[in-house]
């Protein structure tokens, strides 16, 4: 792996970290560190693949464009976060497991007053899913589920049996995006990963509540009629963002990018 941006150069001893080689897990998450906030305030990243040509899957599955490194950087964005924020599609269409407990990550987490693994906040409407996978029976700590006021009585009393914490962010049957970022905040869980869905992710975009893109461009040309990483309605006014940095192994490039005036200011926040 290389960085390719901020721009390093050479020095008498020789060239600097992070060259042309597979970095720790250690100088992925000091990459990667969440920002430095104040009071609280909560960060929301998202972490997405994309082929050259802006699909986000290809036979249905984003795995199939990923790599090695995208999977490392994967794995450290994980163990880096509170809480994962997922759509139920995703979990439906994936066997989606909890966020496992990371030995290489035990000490960073304690020092910045987190939990052994990162919660999973699953957003759905309808509550539609099946209790019995692992990701509501065998977490390390209890799944919520981010739904609104009018979700079935039936299927929240079946979620909560199953051991998922029903958190209502929506007056009505769906969720509203300002209401889940909030709520997950009063909760401690700043430090916010959204790993999509696409229509997921479109509705963060859209209610203007991304910080932080994590995009990793797969040297792949599909064509088809798969989706982006950003789906639903059209922004009426595009959102800018900067780059943060840019790294590349094997022709795969992981860019981060913040919003234009955002308040970035290095090191975790805790």
């Amino acid at each position: 792996m290389r960085r390719l941006f901020p721009v390093t150069y050479p020095t008498p001893e020789g060239p600097p970290p992070g060259g042309d080689r597979t970095w720790t897990l250690e100088e992925l998450a000091d990459a990667y560190a969440y920002p430095a906030l104040a009071g609280g305030r909560p960060w929301l990243r998202a972490n997405m693949v994309s082929t050259l040509d802006g699909a986000a899957q290809h036979e249905g599955r984003s795995q199939t464009i990923s790599s090695a490194g995208d999977m490392r950087i994967f794995g450290v964005l994980r163990a880096l976060a509170d809480v994962v924020v997922v759509g139920a599609e995703t979990v439906r269409q994936v066997d989606y497991l909890p966020a496992r407990a990371r030995e290489a990550f035990a000490a960073r987490r304690a020092a910045s007053g987190q939990g052994p693994a990162a919660a999973i906040a699953v957003v759905s409407a309808s509550l539609a899913l099946d209790f019995s996978r692992p990701l509501f029976t065998a977490p390390r700590v209890p799944t919520l589920l981010l739904t609104g006021a009018a979700a079935p009585p039936e299927r929240v009393r079946e979620a909560e049996k199953a051991g998922a914490e029903v958190v209502v962010a929506g007056d009505g049957p769906g969720v509203d995006p300002v209401r889940a970022v909030d709520a997950l905040a009063e909760r401690g869980l700043t430090r916010l990963l959204t790993e999509g869905g696409p229509r997921l992710l479109g509705q963060f975009v859209a209610s203007r509540l991304l910080d932080e893109l994590c995009l990793t461009v797969s040297p792949l040309l599909t064509a088809g009629s798969a989706q982006r990483v950003a789906g639903g309605p059209e922004v009426a006014v595009p959102e800018r963002f900067e780059p943060v940095s840019l790294l590349s192994e094997d022709g795969f490039l992981f860019c981060r990018y913040a919003r234009a005036g955002a308040e970035w200011i290095s090191g975790d926040q805790g």
